[in-house]
């Protein structure tokens, strides 16, 4: 293992110089989306910047979210599929604080977002459903994920720098109560932050969807980065068709996963018939929104199944790549949909804000992702499953 980690420098395994410069065509998209930004508020009116800029912010912190997942599950089970993604699923969660930054914007415009912010609640809302309460509970979720990730880069680095094996076992001991942790704060995230748009809705499963949700996300990601990588050196011998498989397998099971529980909520709270809960779906499935919901339906579940189910095409980075850029389409489409109807429930609603804040927000975050993606070798030095990455890999 030495010898590997002598022969895995840094240098060896530093990210290709192409990719820096896709970095910095995100950052000039995510500034020229700013300015249409601030001209939107001032032409639309705070009321659609702020319900525009919420879908933005919301669908893009699902990449981070998702990587975090993934990279506990990977430090629970170990594997090679999650050995070449680490450092990709790292940098993607050190974006965190730089979220955290964006968020501000989504408290400063609490009072056009959120009714229950001037209508009053009853019962236990009434005590849960406060601006200071609600505010505070946002900065423990991102201080929560924030924590995690720094603790797993963090020692990943001293990891490459030592090769200290009880720094692995760190990582796996973390992982454990940090998922059970990372489960609890995002499900209320997501009942604070999009949930509560309709305060007298609710739903057991929204967190679990939108968990889910981040999974696809994080993978969709993935999946592109490593197509982009396994083209150029020093990584174009290390992601093989095998990796993309597992990966595609992943992306697969993300899939249903997002679809059951999609389809759980939908059933329940159909099933049940109380009214507070059912107009929730009555506005999503009329008014010209039930086009979306039928999208849905069928491009972020019913395609992707059927062509991840092929080997074949898993195993191809192209045709994987294609499935994974129709997911995270869907994937803002989904978030588009639970958070636009709140303010048009009686028919179809479009601004052409809901693109270029989505646009704004991804651009930004994409370029300070690969300038993370940058400060550390592609492969993790000194980790301990390395040696499988290039003794079983295969082709």
């Amino acid at each position: 293992m030495n010898d590997l980690a002598q022969s895995t420098s840094e240098e060896t395994y530093a990210a290709p110089r192409e990719l820096s410069r896709w970095g910095t065509l995100g950052l000039l998209v995510g500034l020229a989306g700013a300015a249409l930004l601030a001209i939107g508020y001032f032409t639309a009116g705070p009321e659609q910047f702020f319900r525009s800029y919420l879908v933005g912010w919301t669908t893009w912190l699902a990449f981070p979210l998702g990587a975090l997942a993934l990279l506990m599950i990977y430090h629970l089970t170990a594997g090679t599929w999650g050995t070449i993604a680490r450092r990709i699923l790292e940098a993607s969660t050190r974006t965190l604080p730089y979220l955290a930054i964006l968020f501000v914007p989504i408290i400063l415009g609490m009072g056009h977002l959120y009714r229950w912010t001037h209508e009053a609640q009853t019962g236990a809302k009434a005590h849960y459903l406060t601006t200071g309460s609600w505010i505070l509970r946002a900065v423990i979720y991102l201080g929560v994920w924030m924590l995690l990730a720094l603790l797993l880069s963090f020692w990943s680095k001293r990891q490459d720098a030592t090769g200290d094996p009880a720094l692995a076992v760190k990582m796996r001991r973390l992982s454990g109560p940090g998922l059970v942790l990372y489960g609890f704060s995002v499900t209320f995230a997501a009942i604070d932050w999009l949930m509560s748009l309709d305060p007298a809705w609710y739903s057991t499963i929204y967190g679990a969807w939108y968990f889910a949700g981040g999974g696809i996300a994080a993978l969709g990601l993935l999946v592109l980065i490593g197509l982009f990588l396994s083209g150029r050196e020093p990584m174009e011998s290390v992601i093989t068709r095998s990796i993309f498989h597992d990966w595609g397998k992943l992306l697969l099971a993300f899939t249903m996963l997002w679809a059951y529980f999609a389809v759980s909520q939908l059933l329940i709270i159909w099933s049940g018939n109380i009214p507070e809960e059912v107009l929730w779906y009555q506005q999503r499935l009329t008014g010209g929104w039930q086009a979306m919901g039928l999208a849905l339906a069928l491009l972020h579940f019913g395609l992707p199944f059927l062509l991840l189910l092929s080997r074949d095409l898993k195993r191809q980075a192209k045709m994987l790549s294609v499935v994974a850029v129709l997911l995270l389409v869907m994937h803002w489409v989904d978030i588009f949909w639970n958070v636009a109807p709140n303010f048009s429930p009686e028919q179809f609603a479009f601004h052409w804000l809901d693109v270029v804040a989505p646009l704004a927000v991804g651009g930004i975050w994409f370029w300070l992702f690969v300038r993370e993606l940058g400060k550390r070798p592609l492969l993790p030095i000194n980790d301990p499953y390395l040696e499988e990455v290039f003794t079983h890999g295969g082709h």
